[in-house]
């Protein structure tokens, strides 16, 4: 097939289009199951968790269907699908992003944090724990959590950049993968990087909330590729 290597700062936007172009070309023919995810990013030059965010784009562009256990398959009837897929950031980069940002966050707030703004972290993991017990989504309040962070800092910018990059997580691929990965079932990983969070900001200790906040980000991370990975520029 001919696949030409795709760089590694472009989105994963790029392979799924370089794909669905194969497809539209007719090199693969509906029915046909595409190659396998380690052969496919060897093939582009790319690490396995940017192809398979691919695969959730050109799954949601109609263009083919995943099949647990069997692999990926041309549809059908693939759907008219544009020229280029375009479903928001890539989950790998928007993480990568909350560690570099919300470490730093963290650590600030460790230094800066008053006694009112530990008592609304706080608050907000309690609202948490009220919401999973009682079977209710428990969203809201992790993100109210994250927030109280950035607020402690008292820079109104590092509010609005996390806020922003939590709402990116709300593009169609990051919550289809998340959904695949059954990322709302990860409740005592969840809890206890909250805990450890609030803990170190408490203690003022600012590397151990830096440290903290990133290992937090790294375990959802890492449930959403289903692979290691390295440590984002930086850190």
């Amino acid at each position: 097939m001919p696949f030409q290597p795709v760089d590694n700062r472009r989105l994963y936007e790029q392979v799924a289009d370089q794909i669905g172009g194969l497809i539209r070309k007719g090199e693969f023919r509906p029915g046909q199951r595409l190659p396998a995810e380690r052969n496919l990013a060897k093939m582009l030059a790319v690490s396995r968790p940017v192809v398979r965010e691919a695969m959730i784009a050109l799954e949601i562009a109609g263009l083919i269907e995943v099949r647990t256990g069997s692999g990926a398959f041309v549809r059908e009837k693939p759907a008219e699908a544009a020229e280029a897929v375009n479903t928001g950031h890539s989950p790998s980069d928007i993480l990568n992003a909350r560690m570099l940002i919300e470490g730093e966050t963290a650590a600030l707030a460790a230094s800066r944090a008053t006694p009112e703004d530990l008592a609304a972290m706080a608050e907000w993991v309690d609202e948490m724990v009220r919401e999973h017990d009682a079977g209710r989504p428990w969203r809201a309040a992790d993100l109210g959590f994250h927030l109280a962070i950035a607020r402690s800092t008292g820079n109104a910018a590092l509010v609005s950049v996390v806020d922003r990059l939590w709402q990116e997580q709300h593009a169609p691929v990051f919550t289809l993968l998340s959904e695949r990965v059954r990322l709302s079932d990860n409740w005592d990983a969840t809890l206890r990087g909250h805990m450890d969070i609030l803990d170190a900001i408490a203690g003022a200790k600012r590397s151990a909330a830096r440290d903290s906040m990133r290992a937090h980000l790294r375990q959802v991370l890492d449930a959403m590729t289903g692979v290691e990975k390295k440590e984002p520029a930086g850190l």
